[in-house]
């Protein structure tokens, strides 16, 4: 049963924008924090941004002033809007969901791609 289900990767020119959408199951959006974390090949998953049940955000310092992490409660879908992507930025992005580590609920990943 497929519970977190994100869409909008592709690919973009350095320095342009893209909104990630992660669409979860009304129990786990409701319960969990949701994260976005990114992975490229050979290297270790890496936390992008977090935002809690209340709302409040986090992002990590290599993002910060670039990134933002938001959530409609109504649509139960948490987005992660990237502005002036960089060439760094390419990897898989990963929705995740829990209320400790490591989260419980990961979805399928979406290819980011930032040509330079």
């Amino acid at each position: 049963q497929v519970q977190l289900v994100e869409s909008g990767g592709g690919l973009v020119q350095a320095g342009g924008s893209l909104r990630l959408s992660c669409v979860a199951s009304g129990s786990i959006f409701s319960r969990n924090i949701m994260d976005w974390h990114r992975q490229t090949p050979g290297k270790q998953r890496e936390w992008v941004a977090s935002i809690n049940t209340s709302g409040t955000t986090s992002v990590a310092d290599s993002v910060a002033g670039r990134f933002s992490i938001s959530k409609d409660n109504a649509k139960n879908t948490v987005y992660l809007q990237m502005n002036s992507l960089k060439v760094e930025d390419t990897a898989v992005y990963y929705c995740a969901a829990g209320d400790s580590w490591p989260r419980d609920y990961w979805g399928q990943g979406t290819q980011v791609t930032v040509s330079s």
